[in-house]
């Protein structure tokens, strides 16, 4: 449930994003990444490199170091003019992780992973990957309202609400 609740937030940090003139969209606002296209874009590469570490059955630090900076180059906030840009990519990794997250077993989750100078329980890595874009999310509300725009609501009782009103309905 927590990736479903990640992914309908994004989704709905995606939509908000989309009544942004596209030099609102780009413009700096001095937080700790410049502009909302620059926060999302950051959002999605965590999610990529994420999605890309898992892959690999026996992560070694070269290729950590690697990763990280195929990161750099691959999400340039400037390789990303506009919003239809950061969706065509988000899609693409969202659909990657989640076919990840639905193939999880409880044996892998347990799996120890390095992590910096330590060993992470994949699990862990995981909720850390949520937390994260919540975090993300909510630097995107700020940079929403200072923009003078309509910001999103994405707490986590905002989607259990909304998955019960959706099941009400039928849908």
């Amino acid at each position: 449930m927590r990736y479903e609740y990640d992914r309908w937030a994004n989704n709905m940090v995606l939509q908000a994003a989309s009544a942004l003139s596209a030099a609102e969209f780009t413009r700096d606002l001095g937080g700790s990444f410049r502009s909302v296209r620059d926060t999302l874009v950051h959002i999605i590469g965590g999610e990529w490199i994420w999605v890309a570490y898992r892959k690999e059955p026996s992560p070694s630090p070269a290729f950590v170091t690697d990763l990280s900076t195929r990161r750099e180059v691959l999400f340039n906030p400037e390789a990303f003019p506009n919003l239809a840009t950061v969706r065509l990519k988000w899609a693409e990794v969202e659909k990657e992780r989640t076919d990840f997250v639905n193939r999880v077993t409880n044996e892998l989750l347990e799996k120890m992973l390095p992590s910096r100078t330590t060993q992470v329980r994949l699990a862990h890595l995981m909720q850390h990957l949520a937390n994260h874009s919540t975090y993300h999310r909510g630097q995107v509300a700020l940079m929403m309202r200072q923009l003078g725009a309509q910001p999103v609501a994405t707490d986590f009782h905002v989607f259990l609400v909304e998955g019960r009103r959706e099941a009400a309905a039928g849908h």
